[in-house]
């Protein structure tokens, strides 16, 4: 951590030019004898990343960016909104694999003291130094192995555990929940021993039902999209906790927050219809797909599916709570006779559920990407391949 970044003169040089390139700024001279140009490029493509992730951060002054890999991986505001809601008030938590601190800044705001483990020694610095600039009082960096930090604690002493295992090892990625680093599955016993919670961070292509048969007394499981993309997993473990987890599938878009939550065994259960493309067409956010809340979603917004197999919804009278997009159709073809019918050269195109992929839609009926039009290519509940015309209602 280079401190003279901190100057005055530098902040106001970086503040002055972060709008510009930085690979532009890395070009030039630098007019400070103890930054780098590069440093100055690193600090200023750091504010351009920070301003739609980390907008408390990007919008406080005195603040150091880390690495770019830092920054790619830690998370955004929003999310971290999530973690702090998991917290009860006056909690101890540690932070096993503290990162960048997004995450430990939001919890320390319920908390009463976040410890922040960090092995690497120049971010664990970093993050001290902006969780002073912020006014996070609570919370304490150390460059530290945080797996023995907890392993010396005192059983009983902590309140949470608060762990993002890396899904790199060896600058390779692992998919298996007992192959990141570290090993979650072989810790889960001393962590219980230490702390009644433990909320386990994972990458949304991990596979839920697989990590809840290695997780124990899993008691939430929280599926995060923000604007239409999945974020992360969220496991809530409570070591007092028995039973079946609920899935929370939280979509964070347009300023709202959607949430819907159910047990698998009642997404099972669950009793629907299917329909013919009525009025309105629904497609689902990725959070709901990939919690798996397909009848569930049918059930709670009193909607039909247009196949079993196809995650698309549908209905005579408009539903706005939907978590997703909503559609209203205009046109339903039958598969083999739109291109006689078609006069659509520009639209967005989705294939559900269907044989054919996008790609190979576009070429087929030469369709330009975009406008105001959408086609879904899909399956109706008699198994016909058809097109549903569309424009978006939100």
């Amino acid at each position: 951590m280079n401190t003279h970044i901190l100057d005055k003169e530098v902040q106001a040089y970086i503040k002055a030019h972060r709008e510009l390139s930085p690979s532009d700024i890395a070009l030039k001279k630098s007019p400070f004898e103890h930054v780098s140009s590069s440093e100055i490029a690193s600090q200023i493509d750091g504010w351009q990343r920070a301003v739609k992730k980390l907008p408390t951060w990007a919008f406080s002054t005195n603040i150091y960016y880390p690495d770019k890999i830092n920054l790619e991986q830690c998370s955004s505001e929003h999310t971290a909104l999530v973690k702090q809601t998991l917290i009860h008030k006056g909690a101890k938590v540690v932070d096993v694999t503290g990162g960048f601190s997004v995450d430990s800044c939001y919890i320390a705001q319920e908390a009463e003291i976040v410890v922040h483990c960090e092995l690497n020694h120049k971010l664990s610095a970093i993050v001290k130094h902006n969780a002073r600039e912020l006014g996070v009082s609570n919370l304490i960096a150390l460059a530290t192995d945080g797996v023995e930090y907890v392993r010396n604690q005192p059983d009983d002493s902590l309140d949470y555990i608060y762990i993002d295992p890396s899904r790199r090892v060896n600058h390779a990625k692992v998919f298996l929940l007992e192959d990141c680093e570290p090993n979650i599955v072989e810790l889960q016993d001393m962590f219980v021993q230490k702390s009644r919670y433990t909320i386990v961070k994972l990458s949304p292509l991990m596979d839920i039902s697989t990590a809840l048969q290695k997780l124990k007394n899993v008691k939430l499981v929280y599926v995060i999209s923000l604007d239409g993309d999945c974020k992360e997993l969220l496991f809530f473990q409570d070591r007092e906790f028995i039973g079946e987890a609920k899935i929370s599938a939280i979509r964070l878009a347009q300023h709202q927050i959607q949430e819907i939550t159910f047990t698998v065994e009642e997404e099972k259960n669950a009793l629907i219809k299917t329909s013919e493309p009525l009025k309105y067409l629904y497609d689902p956010d990725v959070a709901v797909t990939k919690a798996g809340a397909f009848k569930t979603t049918a059930k709670l917004f009193n909607l039909a599916k247009l196949h079993t197999h196809a995650h698309l919804y549908t209905s005579d009278l408009l539903e706005l709570r939907f978590p997703g997009r909503i559609f209203e159709v205009v046109k339903v073809y039958n598969f083999n006779e739109f291109k006689k019918q078609n006069t659509i050269a520009k639209a967005n195109v989705a294939a559900k559920n269907f044989p054919v992929k996008v790609d190979d839609i576009r070429k087929k009926f030469k369709l330009k990407d975009g406008g105001k039009d959408f086609l879904y290519f899909t399956t109706d509940p008699s198994g016909n391949h058809i097109v549903i015309h569309c424009l978006k209602v939100q």
